[in-house]
Order: C-alpha cells, then structure tokens, then sequence
C-alpha cells in the first residue's frame, strides 16, 4: 500500500477509536485495564475491530480481503497495541492461523476461510504441545486417512484463543515415522463437529496479556474431510516452519508498541513535573534516558520495517530475517522499558489511575513477544547454523551480488518503494547464506558519507560521526567470523550447540541492526517528514548498538542528546507515532485538566 494511503488507513483507524485517555472513546485504557483486573477476553474490543473492518487487512485480497502485503496489517496491529497489547494478540491470532491456508490452500479454501473470519469466526493455530513445545517434529497428535477424510487425535496447549476459537488450524502427523515429511496441517470447524468431540482444555492465568485465551484443546478420533487438508499430506512441517517466519516478523509489533505508550505516558510526566526549577525532562540525566530509549525504539523501527519488508522482497531470505528482528526487539525493548521504569518514579507503581496503570500493563505484556511462535533459543539456534554462511557472504560477495542486494535495500528500507505481491509460499527455510542488509551494507555506508559532506553545521558533524561509528560496527563482522572460525576448530561437531555459538549469533543480530539503522536512514530519508531524518538521531541510535560491545563508551554529547530530545518532544507534541512513520495518532484531550 502506498505510503500516503496507509497514513490515511492509520489515521482514519486512530480516529474511530479515539484518544485512549478520554474514558468516553471507543477504546480507552480505562476499560482496558478494567478488562486485565478481571482477566476477562476482550471481547468488545475485538468484536470492535472486526466491525471496522481490520480483519481485512491481513487477509489476501485475491480471495476477498484488502491484503496485497503484510506491512499495512502489520502497522494497525501496532495502533491497537498501543491500546492494549491483549487485544491485538487476540486479534492478530485469527490472521495468522489463517496463513497455513495462505500458503498452501486452494482456491476455494482460501476463499471459504476468509468469508468466515469476515463474517466474525475466530481462528485458533493449534501447533504446540505440552511435552515438546517448540521440537514440531516431536508432536504428537495424528491424523489417520479414513474414508473420505482423516481422523485427528491428540492434544494441542498453550493454544492462543484455544477456547474462544470457533476453528482451528491443526499440525498433525500423518505418517507414524514422523521425520520431516511427516506431518500434515487440517483446518477443523469446531461447530461442525459432535458436540463434546472438541475438549477444551482449562485457561491458563498468566502474568502479562491476563485477558488472553490461552489453554488448548483435545482431540479423540474427531473426522474431518479430504477437503480439511492444506497443501499436500507431509508438507506440515515446512508449512508450520513458514508460518513462524511470518509471526516472529509481525510480532515485533507488540514490544515496539508498548514502548511507545510507556515512553509517552513518561514523556507526559516529566514534561510536566518540576523539581528543583526544572522539568524533569531538562535534568540531564533524565533527558539521556528519554532520548537513549527512543533510539533504541528507532532501532528496533528500523530492524522491524526491514524485517516485516524482507517477507515480500526477498521471501529466500527471511529464514535469517524473521529470527534476527524475533529475538533482538524484545530482548532490546525489554532492557530500554527499564529505563523508563527509573524515569517515571513512584507512578511506575500505581494501578488506579488509567495514566499511570497502562504503563506497568505494557511492562507485562511486552515479553511475549520474546516468547511466542519461537523463543529467543530458537531463533539464536536458527542464526547460528546460518552463521558461517552468512559472514563469508558478506565479506565475499562478487559485483552481482551486491548489486542486487543493494537494490532489494532500497526497497527493504524505503517506506515510499512499492512492495512486491506477498506471496507467502515462496518463503525458504535456509537462506543459502544470503542477508542483503549486510551484503549492502558497504554501499549505503557511502551514500550516508556523501549525505554527511552535503549537510550543513551540527548535522554534518553528526553524521560524519555516525559513518565511522557505523563501519567499525559492521567491521566487527570480521572479529566474529574469526572467533566462529577458531571455535569450530576447538570444538568439532560440538560447535553448532555450543554456547559460545550462541553468543556469536547476538553480536551477528547487532551487525544486522547497524546496517537496518543506516540503511532506513539513507533509503527512506526523502519520505519522511520533518523532523526526521536526524543525524543526531541515526548516531545515537549506532551508539546504543555499540554500548552492546563497549557498554560504558560513549560516541555522543549533550548538544546529540538536545537534538534527539527536540525530536522526540515534537512527535510527542504532534501526537505521532515514535516510529519513521509518523502516523498521526488520535488527538489527546487536556491531560493536565483530567488531573493526569
């Protein structure tokens, strides 16, 4: 979708659900948080979307929806986050056990499927179970071929919506052997089973997204037609592994979207609250915080919009994509959240004030993006059998290459550059040690020094600055391949479940964040509205990056400091999204008047 029009999308969807603050909008953190206390389903605001029509977004306009790529589902599911990270979990789990039937269904599946969640049914993916969690090719519900269809039997938990659901999306395995070519993937309609056929297991509580349905469901020899199969018998696996890519790429979306209500409900504190003559927001210490987390923010932006990008650009590639932006958001955004704990003070602590309570709300929410549809030592473990590949790639790749990295860049980082059709099904599981953000890296490293020697007093000096600190990031990539190298050597067909393996794919996923930051930087920098880009910006986000390896280096001053906090304080003020796109968010009511 075009850049205008989504701005438009996002602004016609913020106003119907109003300013969160205001308790009489359609959407506000009162009911909200009424809804966590009682850890009730968030109903209302789920039947609220679907009657605005959000599900369509998600769903492929082939068959009926208004989905030509992820990128605009992706972004309205950071707009309700913002709200309430519950809601848009319960709602995005629809859209993606409908991806299964995105990937390998007919037609006429697809089209079924989709008039049915149009028409309000829920969907629930049933994956997981409870003695194997994340090892898909250790499950063991089965599915045996009958007569005119397959008889499912097993057990599937800790199944977001498992109860509420109304179908069900079911990895099964079809062949006793198991292996790789084992398991199948069935959609089941619960309605049109015996009543009693379909056990519903008990909710599981849990300490953040409270309202959600998590629990599951049991399974005796339920029937199931032929036509209930996706794809071919014993494609499940590679079906279920394309899936995953495509929830850990949109799943960032929840820990981008509670930093961003934590920040601005801290942001309204210490822009107001005094002490000592000043706001806090102009003490100097309290003014790094604010600023180091928006550019931590903007990192996660920036590894995020390439990410969700790379399942339509290059769908070859997002074995390594989806991984890397899987685990380093949350477990970046998880750290800065932190920050703002100490900035906020005592008010972290309050829970009967909706200004204040959201903030700790979005503190329990966040992690599941760590752990959902993959967690942080599934995705390390997938980095780090790419790893040796993917550096000498880097380092190594011939003219054509490049240049054909460096064209996928432009589009993977230019929020203005049409996107091609998703096309979930052309997703690969080893990227064949390709990731374009580095192997272009170089070239955008030249074009941000040529921008640098165009720009004029403070602006040039930063960014001249965040080139050289941006190149000796990306040239610690020969440190890490060396250092894989040797540890390969000394630890034979140990090395590819050693720890120390693990540590070599984080500094790997801080390569990829230094060059998604350049990249967005130079790529996007003619799209965005004033006032970004900001060199100022761009470095202190390198230098969060390279606090990574040299924590207690700094590369920035107070002047860098001042500007990211100009910036920061205009798109509060503004009522946009901390986020190179800038939506225009809902307009705030008086806070100050509300007693906030």
């Amino acid at each position: 979708m075009p850049k205008e029009d989504l701005t438009e999308l996002a602004r016609r969807l913020e106003s119907h659900l109003g300013d969160p603050h205001d308790p009489a909008s359609r959407m506000p953190y009162a009911r909200v948080l009424e809804y966590d206390e009682r850890e009730d389903y968030p109903y209302e605001f789920v039947n609220l979307l679907q009657r605005w029509g959000a599900a369509d977004y998600s769903l492929p306009r082939a068959q009926g929806g208004k989905a030509g790529d992820v990128e605009t589902g992706f972004n309205l599911m950071r707009l309700i986050a913002r709200r309430d990270p519950t809601t848009a979990t319960a709602f995005i789990i629809t859209s993606l056990s409908f991806m299964p039937a995105w990937i390998a269904g007919t037609d006429e599946q697809k089209r079924a499927l989709v008039k049915a969640v149009q028409h309000g049914t829920r969907y629930a993916w049933g994956l997981s179970e409870r003695r194997h969690g994340s090892d898909l090719t250790a499950n063991e519900t089965t599915a045996v071929k009958t007569d005119g269809g397959w008889l499912l039997t097993g057990e599937k938990w800790l199944i977001g919506n498992g109860r509420v659901a109304d179908g069900l999306s079911i990895h099964a395995r079809t062949d006793p052997r198991g292996g790789p070519g084992g398991y199948s993937v069935f959609v089941l309609d619960k309605r049109a089973t015996p009543a009693g056929s379909v056990d519903e297991l008990p909710r599981e509580r849990m300490h953040g997204l409270r309202g959600l349905d998590m629990s599951g469901f049991r399974l005796d020899g339920v029937f199931v037609p032929d036509s209930a199969l996706l794809g071919k018998p014993g494609q499940g696996l590679e079906i279920a592994l394309k899936t995953s890519q495509t929830a850990r790429a949109l799943i960032s979306g929840i820990a981008l979207s509670a930093v961003d209500t934590g920040l601005r409900v801290t942001l309204d504190f210490t822009e107001r609250r005094e002490v000592f003559g000043r706001t806090v927001s102009d003490i100097p210490y309290s003014r790094r915080q604010l600023a180091e987390v928006f550019a931590d923010l903007m990192v996660a932006d920036a590894v995020s919009l390439g990410a969700v990008r790379a399942l339509q650009v290059v769908p070859e590639q997002t074995s390594v994509w989806s991984s890397v932006v899987k685990y380093f958001v949350p477990t970046l955004l998880e750290r800065t959240f932190a920050q703002l704990n100490v900035v906020l003070g005592a008010r972290f602590y309050l829970r009967d004030q909706p200004h204040y309570a959201i903030h700790q709300k979005m503190l329990r929410d966040l992690p599941v993006a760590n752990f959902a549809d993959g967690n942080t030592v599934v995705n390390l473990k997938n980095i780090a059998l790419q790893l040796e590949g993917l550096l000498a790639t880097a380092r190594d790749a011939g003219p054509d290459v490049r240049a054909e990295a460096e064209g996928h860049a432009e589009v993977l980082f230019g929020i203005d550059r049409e996107l091609p059709l998703y096309r979930p099904w052309d997703q690969e599981l080893f990227s064949r040690g390709r990731d374009d953000a580095l192997i272009a890296a170089p070239a955008a490293l030249a074009r941000l020094r040529r921008l640098a020697g165009e720009a004029k007093r403070e602006e040039r000096r930063w960014l001249e600055l965040a080139a050289e600190v941006a190149a000796e990031l990306l040239a610690h990539g020969d440190s890490v391949r060396e250092r894989a190298g040797a540890l390969k050597a000394a630890l034979g067909r140990e090395f590819g479940q050693s720890a120390e393996l693990f540590d070599l794919a984080k500094e790997y996923c801080l390569l990829h964040a230094a060059a998604a930051c350049v990249h967005t930087h130079v790529h996007s920098a003619a799209a965005l509205e004033d006032p970004l880009p900001s060199g100022a910006l761009l470095l202190l986000q390198l230098e969060r990056i390279r606090r990574h390896l040299r924590p207690h280096e700094a590369v920035t001053d107070a002047a860098a400091v001042d500007e990211v906090m100009r910036v920061l304080r205009h798109l509060h003020r503004e009522d946009r999204l901390f986020s190179y796109w800038q939506f225009p968010l809902a307009e705030r009511g008086d806070l100050a008047a509300a007693g906030r």
